[in-house]
């Protein structure tokens, strides 16, 4: 008698919103069939059935919001009949955001419903990129599977609250914990956080948390607490830059923005320096062998990472063509779960916004970060120590000092700006 119950269809999903039915109550159902629509944190996505029967029972309405694991309908084969609906653990009404949000409603869910294959499959698949056997030497109470998905995504289980019997960890809870999780300080306690008070007279409107936004604010909060960030900014000679675009532009035809240049070079100065394109995996630091770059890209709800991958193989046609894909599909909320993953190193530019200059929080697991300004007009010193209008742009690398230094990080920003000032070397 399975029950269909709600996937996890990316690595920070906690809850979905059944938008849509694609079969009715007493529907035959064959495996790979299309049961309904889902929206995620991130996208919208068809969920196939992975069962074959006939649709007995439908526990979630459309529009209705679940948590990952929780059940949505029920599936019977020929000859069996349909036993008691899942118990309160399953929420099976539309359930509002703002109630999902509080401490107190999710450990009712997350209290060891088993995950669907597909989930667990997917759990492993979309590691994160930590990999590597993070909990050697770690002794908690957890099981099997747990412990699988927790070295797949770099999750240390001495981090992690179980929610089994017992306390025990399950693949749940390993599911819910942030990626690259540190081993608890001894003696530490949670600081509570500060919220705000009414203010006596003060009009006021209270947003409900979407999930995109409390993935947000969960990732970066433990980006700042747990990741020992530190900063580095140059300013770089952003006029042979403007002139190489336009001699380009000129030459192929083809549009190419300042960003698409910023990126190529990004991913080119990354091959020169791979100490900076890695990751914190608890007892270890890896280094990946190639560029898989994540692009910060607002949406509607908040910012999404989707990543190209491979950027240091590709031209700056194909590296312009991949970003304008990915953010148009990511507003319109398209993109797979897995283009969202194993991203090694990010670039957030908020130059078309007129920003001059800011700082990026690190994006976990990954070591570094580029913040990347607008091009500013301004005063400056040539080699004829004469004062000259020159064209500036401000890049700032954020990077985790457990496993970039300063003198990495340093050697990484010259060979980002040679690439910068020198642009014809990204056609080579």
């Amino acid at each position: 008698m399975p029950e269909i119950t709600m996937p996890k269809l990316s690595d920070t999903m906690t809850e979905g919103t059944l938008l849509r039915w694609h079969k009715k109550k007493g529907d035959k159902i064959e495996v790979g069939d299309i049961l309904a629509e889902v929206e995620t944190d991130k996208a919208t996505m068809e969920m196939e059935s992975f069962e074959e029967g006939t649709l007995a029972d439908i526990f979630v309405p459309e529009g209705g919001k679940v948590l990952v694991g929780a059940a949505l309908a029920l599936v019977l084969k020929d000859g069996e009949k349909a036993g008691d609906k899942p118990k309160a653990s399953a929420p099976a009404t539309s359930t509002s955001t703002a109630e999902l949000s509080t401490p107190q409603a999710r450990p009712a869910i997350s209290s060891g419903r088993p995950l669907t294959p597909r989930a667990r499959a997917a759990a492993l698949r979309t590691g994160g990129g930590a990999g590597g056997n993070v909990n050697a030497g770690v002794r908690v109470k957890s099981t099997p599977l747990a412990r699988k998905i927790a070295d797949a995504r770099g999750v240390r289980l001495d981090a992690v609250k179980g929610t089994g019997p017992g306390g025990r960890i399950i693949a749940f809870d390993v599911e819910s914990a942030p990626v690259g999780s540190p081993a608890p300080a001894s003696g530490s306690s949670p600081v509570a956080a500060i919220l705000p008070t009414p203010i006596a007279g003060m009009p006021e409107t209270k947003v409900p948390l979407s999930g995109m936004r409390r993935v947000i604010a969960e990732r970066l909060l433990a980006s700042k607490t747990q990741i020992p960030h530190f900063y580095l900014s140059i300013e770089i000679d952003a006029a042979p830059m403007m002139a190489f675009r336009k001699e380009y532009i000129a030459a192929s035809g083809g549009k190419i923005t300042f960003n698409d240049i910023a990126l190529s070079a990004v991913a080119r100065a990354a091959m020169q320096k791979p100490k900076v394109n890695a990751a914190f995996a608890g007892d270890s630091i890896v280094q990946y062998g190639s560029v898989n770059l994540s692009v910060a890209i607002a949406v509607e709800d908040g910012l999404v990472t989707p990543v190209i991958r491979d950027a240091q193989n590709l031209s700056l046609k194909e590296i312009s063509a991949a970003v304008k894909d990915l953010a148009t599909r990511a507003r319109d909320k398209k993109l797979k779960p897995e283009e969202y993953a194993g991203g090694t190193i990010t670039v957030s530019n908020l130059g078309s916004y007129g920003i001059e200059q800011f700082c990026a929080i690190v994006n976990p697991p990954q070591a570094a970060i580029l913040a990347i300004g607008t091009i500013v007009k301004k005063p400056v010193v040539n080699s004829r120590d004469e004062i000259e209008i020159g064209h500036r742009m401000s890049i700032t690398l954020s990077g985790d000092h457990r496993v970039v230094d300063g003198a990495v990080a340093a050697e990484y920003m010259t060979a980002l700006r040679k690439l910068l000032e020198s642009p014809a070397l990204l056609l080579l």
